[in-house]
């Protein structure tokens, strides 16, 4: 017999806003940690290369694109010898050309892996780009200081590696400083193909690109934001899951507009002095960054930008012209706003590597008053979420919410057994649920859950919609 667990909608509460949870409180005192001394003399140093144009000197000590992944690694390896080597240093390369780069390059970006403790296949990754540019894209041996497009962002990789090497996760996190940005989002398509090639269940990538200053170059100041860019409809798979979302939704559920959800809320629960401003679309307007690779990998992805920017600073000659000094120098940078952007970046990184991951919801309730929701148990959950909200709402409301213990008023509807390992000598239950929310009509509504631990961390939503798994879309066998 199937057993399904109702839920009046009558009897669900608004409450108040809760005082802080320890989950909250924790990452307040992990983010307490970031320095922005320390993010003033990364970024200087970066500027001090000269130049970090992707087809600059590779060889060169003090000069050049290799000098300065040369010295990001060296300071990876520093805070692994303050954690016990809890970090593993790797450089992915590979040769690229394009009409960026008309001889084949080597490309090479750095990162380093802190392992979970608990779920070191499940990751989520930081990047930043190390190269930088002046006017002139093809130009290699001008002097080009990249300091907020993307000292900034680079900084945040390495300051986010030094804090939270100092703790301890579930789940794995990647710091990545990336290369070939400006010459074509190469060094974030090598990332995305390395863990593909290891693996990984890329629960996330946060990449920073331009977060550090506050005024842009017409005036307009605003240290209190930063946006956040997310793709609506997911775009790997988007042939494939066309008529389904034009027949049950999505248009506004993929992973990425999730995990954006999911910072917003995190901002304000941080009390930090900065609000998430969503942007729904994957970029700027005509503009791009390495997060769009792996969105094309499949994996969920957004980027971290300033709220205003400062165009006189970005991809300039080091010149002045009527009173107006152009160049992206440290000068224009706001450090003390680079800070909490850094700090909301760290928090993230702590709180995805602490939750189990998301789950894969669907939904049934076509021509009924009901509506079920179904998934696969999350083996490392303790409990779940269902949320809805109405079609034309944004965000996710704690008035349509019910939580869902693991216990037997859950319904397991059905159980997989499946052996692994070389000699089959473990056996794994794999295990489906489903919950019926009465009366609530499905037509109305868009419909997430999200997976929670035992100590309380809680994942990004997941819509059940089509293409709403935050692991990479894979087409249905096709019928016979």
């Amino acid at each position: 017999m199937r057993i399904v667990l109702t839920v009046p909608l009558a009897a669900l509460l608004i409450a108040a806003a809760p005082p802080p949870t320890p989950q909250t409180l924790k990452l307040r005192a992990i983010v307490a940690d970031v320095d922005i001394l320390r993010l003033r003399a990364d970024v200087s140093a970066l500027v001090g290369f000269g130049t970090r144009h992707t087809l600059s000197s590779q060889t060169t000590p003090e000069r050049g694109i290799g000098a300065a992944l040369t010295w990001g690694e060296a300071e990876f390896t520093l805070y692994s010898r303050m954690c016990g080597n809890c970090l593993v240093t790797a450089r992915p390369s590979t040769t690229v050309s394009g009409d960026r780069v008309p001889t084949p390059t080597k490309l090479t970006d750095v990162i380093a892996i802190q392992r979970g403790t608990e779920r070191p296949n499940d990751v989520v990754i930081i990047t930043g780009h190390i190269d930088s540019r002046v006017s002139d894209v093809m130009n290699a041996t001008a002097d080009a200081p990249g300091a907020n497009d993307d000292g900034s962002g680079s900084a945040a990789v390495l300051e986010t590696a030094r804090v939270l090497s100092q703790h301890k996760f579930p789940g794995t996190i990647v710091y990545a400083l990336l290369s070939g940005e400006e010459q074509g989002l190469y060094g974030g398509k090598l990332l995305a193909d390395y863990a593909k090639a290891q693996g990984w269940n890329v629960v996330a990538n946060l990449n920073n690109d331009i977060i550090g200053n506050s005024c842009g170059s017409d005036g307009v100041c605003d240290a209190k934001t930063v946006r956040v860019f997310s793709e609506g409809p997911r775009w790997q798979g988007r042939e494939a899951l066309a008529k389904a979302q034009r027949s049950l939704g999505g248009e506004n559920d993929s992973p990425s507009r999730n995990i954006s959800r999911f910072l917003d809320d995190l901002a304000d629960r941080l009390a930090i002095g900065l609000d998430v401003r969503q942007i729904w679309r994957n970029d700027r307007f005509g503009r791009g960054g390495d997060h769009t690779e792996f969105l094309n990998a499949g994996f969920p992805a957004i980027r971290f930008s300033v709220a205003v920017e400062n165009y006189n600073q970005q991809h300039q000659d080091l010149r002045t012209e009527k009173g107006v000094v152009y160049g992206d120098t440290i000068e224009a940078m706001d450090f003390a706003y680079l800070t909490k952007v850094v700090k909301l970046n760290a928090a993230a990184l702590a709180a995805l590597a602490s939750a189990p991951p998301p789950p894969e919801p669907s939904v049934e309730g076509a021509v009924s008053t009901n509506t079920t929701v179904k998934w696969p148990l999350v083996r490392e959950a303790d409990h779940y979420v269902i949320k809805w909200r109405r079609t034309d709402l944004s965000q996710w409301r704690s008035e349509t919410t019910v939580f869902v213990g693991a216990g037997p008023e859950v319904a397991l509807i059905s159980c997989i057994r499946s052996e692994v390992g070389p000699n089959r000598q473990r056996v794994g239950v794999d295990c489906s649920t489903a919950v019926t929310l009465h009366p609530i009509r499905v037509d109305d509504w868009v419909f997430g859950v999200s997976s929670i631990s035992k100590d309380g961390w809680e994942s990004p939503v997941a819509s059940a919609v089509p293409g709403g798994a935050f692991k990479p879309y894979v087409a249905p066998p096709a019928a016979k």
